[in-house]
Parts: structure tokens; C-alpha cells; sequence
């Protein structure tokens, strides 16, 4: 490795190591945040108790941070809404909507929803990786977008920064396989351990693993760089990684595609980033206008010259002629400039990178209720009944219910009797109960809300206000999840925009219930200012739609269609133009067997349409041919003043 290489290794890592002191503690709580949330039997100690031995450990555990932690899991996901700034981009907004909905449709979001649902009010928080995937193509495209789910405790952000795009760096560690490095960055890497197991979730080194870590930067001209590496061996330092970065031949500078340069034969290329691209040919656009390969311009014969000259030999002063010359289009290749990493946070939090962790609040309810739920069963487990006899007396040692006890004389029944040593519990099951009820009001989580009966609302309408005040109260943390969702379709729009070259196809369900099918062409984002010079429309307002959550009860859309078609808000019921459109949209909500449904109206409404036509042609016939008869042609009537009449 040379100096440069070795100084540069040695300062990241310094950083790294600064930030991760930094931010250990929170990483520690993270771990006691988790250990919570799988039921740790750990009873934590009165404040200023010294414990010189073991933890005490609870023999039984209520788990309440998982009950109300997964009690506000949210399945839906929240579907893109774009906006555009003007008018008469409303077009390229629709088209990122669907394509952003046919990515979430690809993507996992599904698995990275239903963990990140759970990581999130247990740790405050966790990130989402947007990246460029260029070795995934098909037969007609190249690279795919990838979305990544991070844990917290695999992102090591700037001390001191709360907000990621006011950060100057970022870390990032992720677990990979020696074999994976090598395919990647070309470089062997198995000498190498595992530097941080925490990193996926281990807590022992493995073999055939290392620990990749990244870090994302701003560089001095404000994009984004990245800097990898495996303990002390380099793998790659980008900076300006978000350009494009183009393979030219080192002998004659032409773009190299494969291995050897089709225009020298060598087989020498350095990679360097690229800021513009020619065009060698003309590129359409979706409405059909054109980006011509080369323009026409006018310009002086030789470089510097003045339009206005003054003749050597004469000294008259004469007009420059200017040329007609071909000029070749350049357009600048987009580049995202922003980190690739989004946040969500549960709940805001001053002066914190990630949010409020819901297990921290109510960890002291967790602790108190182990502790009473724990006496309870020490007191079940010891207390029992004491038999009292005298010696002489004799009881039958047998499990059947009806004993014998032989008694030589009355006074001995009467000295056989049973004590009871059950202790009185009710103390201890009301306090942990009232300490399941603190935890259920810091968090907003009422019984109606949990399915739980709830005797605190005696009416449906008393039942209706609590489950919308819990819902109130839950708000912010929908608000938290659908703003970071919004930022991530942002990025992804920003790096659909950079790097899909082709024109991808776009899928968009009608609300008759038909498919429509249309072309996501970047070049549709492409304009020129007033100076002629070309810039890339990236100004667009993202959203999400706040009914997506509605859209993925199907059961609740299923009455809500029923409902709107009985009322006649699709037209009379009655008409089968009426039925079709009901059953267009209970289709798409995939309804049993709507589908088929669908397709016999269909069928019944081109036999109506039939019949109608014969009907039509055999009234048109019977006009025409009243009697059965053929028509006869028409005679003309002959003009006044013919050829035998006279005047």
C-alpha cells in the first residue's frame, strides 16, 4: 500500500473510532433496549444498591414491552404522491408515481416493513440504504435500484450532528463474505477476521466473514463520496461516487467497453468520472419532440476574432461573415448529491440522531412488574397446608379422594385439622397491574385499541372516541413513518433519474380495473433554460397518499365499494355498465372470484350489444321493404314544358 493509501486508511479510521466512542452509550442502551423487548428475566436493582453477586432474575415474565410494541405494528406500507411545481409537468409526476409504486411492488418492502415496524419503537429509530445495483440487468436493461434495511447499531453517525444531510461523514458496517469482497472490490480479503459481529446481530466472530466498513463524505464540491475498507486494508476510495465513472483507453482516451480498446487494440483504461455525454444520434422523447444530436450555430472563422475588422492594407473597417457549423450536443449526466441514507425516527427527540425508544419509557413498569409477578409465585410456590393430628392417630397414605383415618377414641377426630399458609397476593397483582395500566397511557394504547374489552366505553360511540383519541396520540409516530418514506422515494426518484439509462416500463392500474402500460423515459426530464443550456427537472414535491392505509384493509374497501354501489355513487345498480364498474373495482381488490364475474358481464353485455344490431338491421329492412317485395327505383318527374307540350 503506498503513503497516500496508508495515510488515508489511518485517517478515516481514526474518525470512525472518534464517532464510535462517541456514540457507544447509545449503542449499549440499544442492547439493553432489545434485551427488553425479548424478555429479559433480569430484575434491575433499587438506585444506589451495590450488587456484589448475581442479578436477580425474575422466575416468571409478563412481557409488556413486546404486547405494546406489537400491538402498533402497521402493515401497510405507504404508497408515493408526487407533485409537480408546474403545470404542465403533471405528467412526469404521474409517471414517477407508478413507477415508484411498481418499485415498491418489486422491492422487499414487505420483510423491510415488518422488521423495521419493530426496530423502530424499540430503538428510537433505524435508516434505510438506497443504492445503484449495476451488475442486476436483464435482456434489455441495465442495473436495478436496491433499498437495504440497516439496523442503528450498524450506522455510526457524525458526534455532535442530529440531522444526516448536516453531517460532513457517516459510517456504515455491514457483515459480508470474503468471496462477496473479492467479487466486488477485487481484492482478497481472507487473511482478514471479523472486526465487529455486533454489526449483524452476532455476538461471536465467524470465519468466513468480515466487517465492511463504509463511509459516506462530503466532498469540496458538495457531492457525495465514499470511502471503504477491512480492517487495515483499503478497497476502494471514490471521491465523487454518485458520478459517472467511464473506462478510457490510457493510449488514445476513447471509452472502452470491454476488456481491449476497439480503436488502439490496448488493453490499458483508467476510470474517470465524467461530468457531460455527446450524443451521436437523435433521442425522442414520450411526447414525441425531439433532442437533435447536433444543432446548427453560427460562428467567427477563427477563434477570438472580432465581428468587426480593419483591413491591414486599406484600413477600412468590414463585417466578420460568420460560418455555418455543425455543433454536437452535450448534455451533463445527473448526478443525486445526497446521502443515500434515510432516517426514521419513532418519535422526535431534541438534540438526538434517532427518536424516543418506546421500551425506555415504560422499562420502569417492565421492572416493577417482574418484581411483583415474581412475589406472586415465590408466595404460591411456598405457602401450602400444615395437617394437624395426633401421633397415635392413623390416616390412609393413598391419592383416592375418600380416606380412612382410624381414631381409638372421639377426642382424636376432633384433633385433626388443616392449616393454611396461602399468602394474600392481591397487593402485589394490583400493583403490577397498575404499572401495566402506566404503560399502556405513556404510550396512548388503550384496550379498544389492543381488541381488548374495554369497559371504560359503554357505548359504540364512547368506543369510537377512545379508539380516536389513542389514534390521536399515536399520530405523530404515522406522521414520523410517512415523512421517511416520502424522503426515501425522493432518493429513489433521484437515482432512477442518474442512472437508468433505457427507458423502463411502467405499469398503472386504471380505475376501470384495466392495466395501462406506459414508458418512464429520463430524457422526459430533460429541458433547456433560456441560455440553451440543459438541466435535469428533479423539483418535484414528494408525499405519500395518507389513504394507502385504507387501500391495504381489504376487507374495510371491500364494504366501502358495497356500500357506494348500493347507494347509487357508480350509477343505477341496475345497469350493466354499473355492474361492470363494481366488479372492475372489486377485482382490483381482488374479491373471490370477482374476476370471473367481471368477464361473464362482459360477455352478456357484447350478446346485448348483438342483439341490439340484428334488432336495428331487421327494423332498417322492414322500412325499407314493407310488403316483402323488392324496392322498386324511383321515377323521376318530368319537367313542365316537355317535348310534345307547348307553352
Amino acid at each position: 500500500m503506498e503513503k497516500g493509501q496508508q495515510n488515508r486508511l489511518k485517517r478515516w479510521q481514526d474518525r470512525m473510532q472518534r464517532n464510535l466512542a462517541a456514540y457507544q452509550p447509545i449503542l449499549d442502551e440499544m442492547d439493553k433496549m432489545n434485551s427488553l423487548y425479548m424478555g429479559s428475566r433480569a430484575i434491575r436493582p433499587k438506585v444506589g444498591t451495590v450488587v456484589n453477586g448475581p442479578v436477580e432474575a425474575a422466575s416468571m415474565v409478563r412481557n409488556i414491552v413486546a404486547e405494546l410494541v406489537e400491538a402498533q405494528v402497521d402493515s401497510s406500507i405507504p404508497m408515493p404522491k408526487v407533485t409537480a411545481r408546474n403545470e404542465a409537468d403533471e405528467p412526469l409526476a404521474t409517471t414517477i408515481e407508478d413507477f415508484l409504486r411498481n418499485e415498491t411492488d418489486r422491492l422487499p418492502f414487505e420483510k423491510m416493513n415488518d422488521l423495521d415496524e419493530r426496530t423502530t419503537p424499540v430503538q428510537g429509530g433505524d435508516f434505510y440504504l438506497v443504492e445503484w445495483d449495476a451488475d442486476r440487468h436483464t435482456q434489455t436493461t441495465m442495473g436495478e435500484l436496491s433499498v437495504t434495511l440497516l439496523h442503528p447499531k450498524q450506522v455510526i453517525p457524525q458526534a455532535g450532528v442530529n440531522e444526516i444531510e448536516d453531517m460532513d461523514y457517516i459510517f456504515i458496517r455491514m457483515a459480508m463474505t470474503k468471496d462477496h469482497v473479492k467479487e466486488q472490490y477485487g481484492i482478497d480479503v481472507s487473511a482478514e477476521g471479523e472486526e465487529s459481529p455486533e454489526s449483524r446481530g452476532g455476538t461471536t466472530t465467524a470465519d468466513d466473514v468480515v466487517t465492511v466498513n463504509f463511509a459516506y463524505f462530503r466532498n469540496k464540491k458538495g457531492g457525495i463520496g465514499r470511502y471503504v475498507w477491512v480492517n487495515d486494508v483499503e478497497l476502494e476510495y471514490l471521491e465523487d461516487y454518485q458520478a459517472r465513472m467511464l473506462a478510457r483507453c490510457s493510449k488514445c482516451g476513447e471509452v472502452m467497453e470491454g476488456d481491449t480498446c476497439e480503436y488502439c487494440g490496448s488493453k490499458k483504461y483508467e476510470r474517470k468520472a465524467e461530468d457531460t455525454f455527446a450524443l451521436f444520434e437523435d433521442i425522442e422523447r414520450s411526447d414525441g419532440s425531439i433532442i437533435p444530436a447536433y444543432t446548427t450555430e453560427y460562428q467567427l472563422p477563427m477563434e477570438g476574432m472580432q465581428e468587426i475588422i480593419i483591413d491591414p492594407f486599406t484600413g477600412e473597417t468590414m463585417e466578420a461573415i460568420p460560418e455555418e457549423v455543425s455543433v454536437q450536443t452535450k448534455i451533463p449526466y445527473y448526478k443525486p448529491d445526497c446521502y443515500p441514507i434515510v432516517l426514521r425516527r419513532n418519535v422526535s427527540s431534541w438534540g438526538k440522531v434517532l427518536g424516543d425508544s418506546d421500551v425506555s419509557k415504560i422499562q420502569d413498569q417492565q421492572n416493577a412488574i417482574k418484581k411483583c409477578d415474581t412475589r406472586v409465585q415465590e408466595k404460591l410456590d411456598k405457602g401450602g397446608s400444615i395437617l394437624i393430628k395426633s401421633e397415635s392417630t392413623k390416616l390412609e397414605q393413598s391419592d383416592r379422594q375418600l380416606k380412612v383415618v382410624n381414631v381409638e377414641k372421639p377426642s382424636e377426630a376432633n384433633m385433626v385439622q388443616v392449616v393454611n399458609l396461602q399468602v394474600d397476593t392481591s397487593g402485589d397483582m394490583a400493583v403490577a397491574e397498575q404499572s401495566y395500566q402506566a404503560a399502556q397511557r405513556l404510550l396512548g394504547i388503550t384496550d379498544s385499541y389492543m381488541g381488548r374489552q374495554d369497559r371504560t366505553a359503554t357505548s359504540g360511540t364512547a368506543k369510537q372516541i377512545a379508539v380516536a383519541q389513542s389514534a390521536g396520540r399515536l399520530e405523530s409516530k404515522r406522521i414520523m413513518k410517512n415523512s421517511m418514506f416520502a424522503d426515501l422515494y425522493q432518493v429513489m426518484f433521484k437515482f432512477l433519474l442518474a442512472y437508468t439509462d433505457e427507458q423502463r416500463t411502467v405499469r398503472h392500474d386504471k380505475l376501470d380495473g384495466t392495466t395501462e402500460y406506459s414508458t418512464f423515459n429520463k430524457y422526459d426530464f430533460l429541458a433547456q433554460d433560456d441560455a440553451g443550456e440543459w438541466y435535469w427537472k428533479d423539483d418535484f414535491l414528494f408525499s405519500v397518499d395518507t389513504s394507502s392505509a385504507l387501500a391495504s384493509n381489504r376487507e374495510a374497501m371491500w364494504q366501502e365499494t358495497r356500500q357506494n354501489f348500493q347507494n347509487g355513487t357508480f350509477g343505477d345498480p341496475a345497469n350493466i355498465q354499473t355492474l361492470l364498474l363494481f366488479w372492475s373495482m372489486m377485482a382490483k381488490l381482488h374479491y373471490p372470484m370477482a374476476e370471473e364475474t367481471k368477464k361473464q358481464l362482459e360477455e352478456m353485455q357484447e350478446q346485448q350489444m348483438r342483439q341490439q344490431m340484428e334488432m336495428q338491421q331487421s327494423m332498417m329492412q322492414q322500412q325499407m321493404n314493407p310488403a316483402g317485395m323488392a324496392p322498386q327505383p324511383m321515377q323521376m318527374e318530368q319537367p313542365m314544358g316537355g317535348v310534345t307540350g307547348e307553352m
